[in-house]
């Protein structure tokens, strides 16, 4: 088994940025006595592909240089194969647009990122197991049904080349459409299903979205939990004036939000629907939700 990181590069993250600062950012973690083995991605899920041939190969620690969708990725390539093997560790190079997931712990991106690298720090994470009638998927970060993914989706389809700025012309697009409905599910403890018409579900394991908006502030990484957050019908007036509240987490407490800590969610949607989960953008047919608790260890 190496005890070097497979550093798994997307050079398009970030809109070709990280293909011009990778180079420098691998010198100095080589610099600090970080072994690596590098391999680069070329389209859409090759690093699930390196990743889960590297894992059946015997490695452990892998290294994601791009965003969250990078990260995603490598994550849907350790799982499930690492379900029930030794406990993988990920490390990270934010060099994307998003990286959501390291703001729970610093807004330094890089930085911090090549410290916890440097200094060996890490810790326990949950990974989310989202099963579908397509298959399954793994994540770490989140996943967004309404508002939230109708914004995500948007920006995907139509607006990907403008980076952060395409963020905000999604948001304001999708809240001159304001899309509210149903999405029936059943969260742990429940014998009815919800059925009532909202703005967005999310499903959490960290607290970020979109690079800077706090989508659940109460989420913790270890906690063997789902942070479930709901924001039910509200008008476009009332989300105009609260929209500055997704920011700082302060929508968790409008008289329409709603927040659980939940271990398991079964769904029962009519038909697929766009969601957002880590940084990409899928149609799903959803059926379950659950956690694996501290099946990771990140660098952070």
């Amino acid at each position: 088994m190496s005890d070097a990181f497979l550093a798994v590069v997307n050079p398009a993250a970030g809109g070709g940025r990280c293909a011009k600062l990778v180079g420098p950012a691998l010198e100095r973690l080589r610099a600090g006595g970080i072994r690596l083995d590098v391999v680069e991605t070329r389209g859409p899920g090759d690093a699930t592909e390196l990743t889960r041939d590297a894992y059946r190969r015997g490695r452990r620690k892998f290294l994601a240089v791009g965003g969250d969708g990078t990260s995603y990725e490598i994550v849907n390539g350790l799982f499930p194969e690492a379900e029930g093997g030794d406990r993988p560790s990920l490390a990270f190079l934010p060099l994307g647009t998003g990286n959501s997931f390291l703001r729970d712990f610093s807004d330094r991106g890089v930085e911090f990122a090549a410290e916890a690298l440097l200094e060996g720090r890490s810790q326990a994470c949950d990974v989310l197991r989202m099963k579908h009638k397509g298959g399954v998927i793994h994540y770490i970060n989140l996943l967004s049904m309404g508002f939230a993914a109708d914004v995500a989706a948007f920006r995907a389809r139509h607006l990907q080349r403008y980076g952060h700025l395409g963020y905000f012309l999604a948001i304001f697009t999708c809240l001159a459409r304001l899309n509210r409905r149903p999405f029936p599910l059943r969260v742990e403890g429940q014998s009815e299903l919800d059925s009532r018409r909202c703005l967005f579900l999310t499903f959490n394991n960290s607290k970020f979205t979109g690079g800077t908006m706090m989508i659940a502030p109460q989420a913790e990484v270890n906690d063997g939990l789902i942070e479930y957050v709901r924001w039910g019908a509200i008008g476009r007036l009332g989300l105009i004036g609260n929209l500055h509240t997704l920011y700082d987490g302060t929508h968790v407490k409008h008289p329409l939000a709603e927040r659980q800590a939940v271990r398991c969610v079964e769904f029962a949607l009519e038909q697929p629907v766009d969601v957002m989960v880590d940084g990409e953008v899928l149609t799903l047919h959803c059926e379950s939700l659950d956690v694996l608790p501290s099946a990771l260890n990140v660098m952070v």
